[in-house]
């Protein structure tokens, strides 16, 4: 691992190596050209340390903690690694919900050259256990409710150190009291002898005074990882360099960020969204992070109301799930100063339902999209602040280049004609963690002499530089010989004004191949029925072609999520294969 030499190409090269039509679209205050912090992760949270040592970093479920507080827990924690064998280059994984600890050892990971490996807590055995053997982790910290899952962990794969915190260890001494009588007590407290205590792990370390490693802008600080579209989980590598030119992007494009301003921090840092927009653009430009570990609509709401956050970020099914809080329904959220949505693609119908619910309840802005890739932090791509064009996902950010190719080719095509996005610029990842046949298929040169990330998403671009996504690329369903793309279908689908939310799949047909089917939540106050679904039948007849209109509406009142809150069509994908199978079976 190190490719280092994706991370600098495009210092290395002329800057104006690329057509840039988006640029006149950018906002007055925004520079096209940004000059990027060449430390590290750390290095780049303890220059605001010096700068307000008295600011907020992070609140959490009640407990404020400044910066000049978060860099000496950081220095600590970076002892405590140290005192426990930990170099320059070993992997950590850390497999926690946001909390203070997960901050801290992800930058103390950093402060020491090591490499934090990013996992969600909620994930299978079978996955973590590949998550540690991919990146071949010395150690691992988790949360005491999760000990049983890593003792069938270190059953398939060596892991010599394992650390145990609690949400306890995080909180001030009256709320730790009612949390220990009231979720904590539903937490087995895990025995034995083959992990340690976060409190003794930190003991171990106050002896130590040589711990800190100078590491290049360049080198690998992070590994997170993406399913993609085969559902095979793969590695990113991330430097600091991605990070830090990202955290100055997030910035470039919202001039109105002052240091103080608050994020409600609900992404999870194991994921790009989370822990490059969410929690590093912010502290590393001093600003203050809400902590979340667990999402519901109802605590979501509460913490709206109390906190006035000045920023909010999240996946469209989150902003769903806000227009169905009844906590809301009289709010003040004048307070908001920016809203964005990513991971996914937001339905133009729901950006308007979200737009509406924001300027209902006093707020003078509207949400802006973003679009991006794990594989390069997150978001390379942002609707300007002022102007929006419908259905765009905005235009790429200073220093990121895109175009548009000929899907299999380096070909780039005209505007306005539907091609694979391909993005190139700072923030684009290192590479994938030993496999280097998809990180060469993936990470490509072209004939002007940039690396160019081929995303597998499917778009155009205006000739204005605005940006249009469409589909994933293998996403797609082919009916009677006809490529159907499911976005496009449910964008229309949401537009009836019965429909919440919806998601479009393909099913086997010995006909047809795939015929297409739509799931679909109602929005609060409508009934699922025959007459409903008729009446979303007849909708669908006037926009969509008769060779892609669903044969069948299944109505939900929810529909599955990933652990980063995007539709999970996967899972109704093999939830209709599996009722097929059954039918089938009767049928012989």
């Amino acid at each position: 691992m190190g490719n280092t030499a994706y991370a600098h190409s495009y210092i290395d090269e002329s800057r104006v190596t690329a057509k840039a039509p988006w640029l006149k679209s950018y906002d007055p205050e925004c520079p096209a050209h940004l000059d990027y912090f060449m430390g590290t992760l750390e290095e780049a949270f303890e220059r605001m340390a010096e700068k307000y040592p008295d600011y907020i970093a992070y609140d959490f479920m009640g407990k404020s903690t400044t910066y000049k507080k978060a860099i000496a827990d950081i220095h600590a924690c970076a002892r405590a690694l140290k005192a426990m064998g930990i170099k320059e280059g070993d992997k950590i994984t850390i497999c926690m919900p946001n909390a203070p600890q997960t901050v801290t050892i992800f930058y103390a990971v950093n402060m020491v050259g090591a490499i934090a490996n990013m996992v969600h807590p909620l994930s299978a055995v079978k996955e973590i256990a590949f998550c540690l053997r991919d990146s071949e982790s010395v150690a691992a910290i988790t949360l005491d409710q999760f000990y049983d899952k890593f003792v069938e962990v270190r059953r398939e794969v060596e892991l010599p150190h394992l650390i145990i915190t609690s949400v306890a260890d995080a909180l001030s001494p009256i709320m730790k009291l009612g949390y220990k009588l009231t979720e904590g007590r539903k937490i087995k407290k895990p025995e034995g002898d083959d992990f340690i205590w976060w409190k003794d792990f930190l003991r171990q370390g106050e002896n130590v005074t040589d711990y800190r490693c100078h590491k290049d802008a360049g080198a690998p600080a992070a590994i997170l990882y993406s399913g993609g579209t085969t559902g095979t989980m793969k590695g990113i590598s991330l430097s600091n360099l991605n990070f830090n030119a990202l955290a100055a992007q997030i910035i470039a494009t919202n001039s109105f960020f002052r240091p103080g301003d608050k994020m409600l921090a609900i992404m999870p840092m194991f994921h790009g969204f989370g822990l490059g927009v969410s929690i590093h653009s912010m502290l590393a430009n001093g600003g203050h992070c809400i902590l979340i570990p667990r999402f519901t609509p109802k605590s979501y709401a509460q913490l709206l109301k109390k906190h006035r956050p000045n920023l909010i970020a999240g996946v469209p099914s989150l902003f769903e799930a806000l227009l169905r809080a009844e906590k809301l329904e009289n709010a003040d959220l004048s307070c908001l100063k920016g809203v964005f949505s990513g991971g996914d693609s937001m339905s133009i119908e729901l950006k308007k339902k979200v737009d509406d619910f924001l300027k209902a309840h006093n707020a003078s802005v509207q949400v802006r999209q973003g679009y991006g890739l794990t594989e390069c932090v997150t978001a390379s791509c942002l609707t300007p602040k002022d102007y929006n064009r419908v259905g765009s996902i905005g235009v790429p950010f200073p220093d990121t280049y895109y175009k548009i190719v000929k899907p299999g080719t380096t070909q780039e095509l005209d505007a306005n004609l539907e091609g694979e996005i391909c993005v190139s610029g700072p923030s684009i990842m290192l590479e994938y963690v030993d496999n280097p046949e998809e990180t060469h298929n993936t990470l490509r040169r072209h004939e002007d002499g940039r690396i160019w990330l081929h995303t597998g998403d499917l778009g155009k671009m205006d000739e204005d530089g605005f940006v249009y996504f469409s589909q994933r690329i293998k996403r797609m369903i082919i009916t009677s010989g006809y490529n159907v793309y499911p976005g496009q279908l449910e964008n229309i689908i949401d537009g009836h004004e019965k429909v919440l939310l919806s998601c479009v799949i393909g099913v086997k047909d010995p006909y047809k191949m795939q015929k297409v089917k739509a799931f679909v939540v109602l929005r609060p106050g409508y009934e699922p029925s025959d007459a409903v679904k008729q009446e979303i039948l007849d909708y669908c007849r006037q926009h969509i072609a008769k060779y892609a209109m669903p044969y069948d509406i299944e109505f939900r009142s929810e529909l599955p999520k990933t652990l980063v809150g995007k539709v999970a069509y996967r899972v109704l994908e093999e939830e209709e294969a599996e009722r097929q199978a059954l039918e089938d079976a009767k049928n012989l």
